[in-house]
């Protein structure tokens, strides 16, 4: 009787995991039934998500979203954005309320291991910074003891800095904020002498501003800032398929395929990884559960990682962001695609 009991027991149990895990593995069906992509933005920061005079929301991580779209649906206008704090952002992707985030995230340990979301990969590489009025003499960091320091609460930025002024003894007067708009206009205020968070968040808020020459941004970096989109932890199809999708961006600049080139590429390319790309094969599509075009579809529709970078935040943008670190690897910086066979 008690071996029956217990081989009961196990049964249910199995059942129950089975259960939850088939109930888990709905994000990608979810969306087609719905026919639309949620997708979890900035509230608005130059370079990553700001709408545009006209409403139209513009930046990487907004086109990173279309992208997303296109591989599901191949159509960018089938996505849905909501803009986050940073205080909320978690809360709404694990109770379901956004598909993704692709929001200025910063994959940490205990974020990785509590929060029951999971980071898929690293696509922009940053560092914490401070923005000072040009004309007020501080070169650097240490000379800003005793400071009121403006922070976006719910970001790494509040324990970097308070870090940061630990480290050097120093004291310094927090003020946060829930969004950096409202921090912004603090600073501009006159009511703190610095802004501390990303520096291409910094870069992003000054281009905003009506004189940037005003305003500078230190040079020192305090911390490791690498942003990824996030899903939930219960759908390792759903973590896949963001994941392959932002290297198969990363990976269409180190192959050299462009919004422009893609079709003829497409068709005479005769480079196996280039053709398995731009799905000349099939087999990448189809262990996404995606069409074999699904690649092609987003580097015509947004252009490859570079093309989304230059277009956003590059040189020759108001934000005028060079590509330091997030240069592909055979350039010398951080951005490696793993191999996508």
């Amino acid at each position: 009787m008690l071996g029956r009991g217990l081989i009961a027991a196990a049964a249910f149990a199995c059942a129950l995991f089975t259960g939850a895990a088939a109930q888990a593995q709905q994000t990608l069906e979810a969306i087609k039934a719905r026919g639309q992509l949620i997708c979890g933005i900035h509230t608005g920061v130059a370079g990553f998500a700001l709408p545009d005079s006209r409403g139209t929301w513009q930046g990487m991580d907004v086109d990173l979203c279309r992208g997303l779209a296109v591989a599901i649906f191949n159509d960018p206008a089938r996505v849905r954005f909501v803009p986050l704090s940073s205080s909320t952002r978690f809360t709404a992707l694990g109770s379901g309320e956004v598909d993704v985030l692709f929001r200025t995230s910063t994959q940490t340990m205990l974020r990785d291991t509590t929060l029951g979301l999971r980071h898929a990969v690293t696509y922009f590489y940053d560092g914490h910074g401070f923005m000072v009025r040009a004309n007020a003499g501080i070169s650097k960091a240490s000379e800003m003891a005793g400071a009121t320091i403006c922070l976006i609460q719910g970001t790494t930025n509040e324990q970097v800095t308070a870090d940061y002024f630990r480290s050097i003894r120093q004291g310094f007067q927090p003020v946060l904020f829930e969004r950096t708009d409202q921090a912004v206009a603090a600073l501009v205020a006159g009511r703190c002498d610095a802004f501390g968070t990303d520096a291409s968040q910094l870069a992003g808020a000054r281009s905003s501003l009506p004189n940037p020459k005003e305003w500078t941004i230190l040079p020192e970096r305090f911390s490791k800032e690498p942003h990824g989109a996030y899903v939930r932890r219960d759908d390792p199809q759903w973590f896949d398929l963001v994941r392959w999708y932002t290297y198969a961006l990363i990976e269409a600049e180190e192959q050299g395929v462009t919004k422009a080139n893609a079709e003829e590429m497409r068709r005479t390319s005769q480079n196996p990884n280039t053709r398995r790309l731009l799905g000349v094969t099939p087999e990448l599509g189809e262990s996404l559960k995606l069409d074999r075009s699904w690649a092609y579809n987003v580097i015509r529709a947004v252009g490859n990682y570079g093309e989304i970078y230059d277009r956003t935040m590059g040189p020759d943008t108001p934000v005028g962001l060079e590509r330091g670190p997030n240069e592909i690897w055979t350039r010398g910086g951080l951005l490696y695609a793993l191999p996508l066979r």
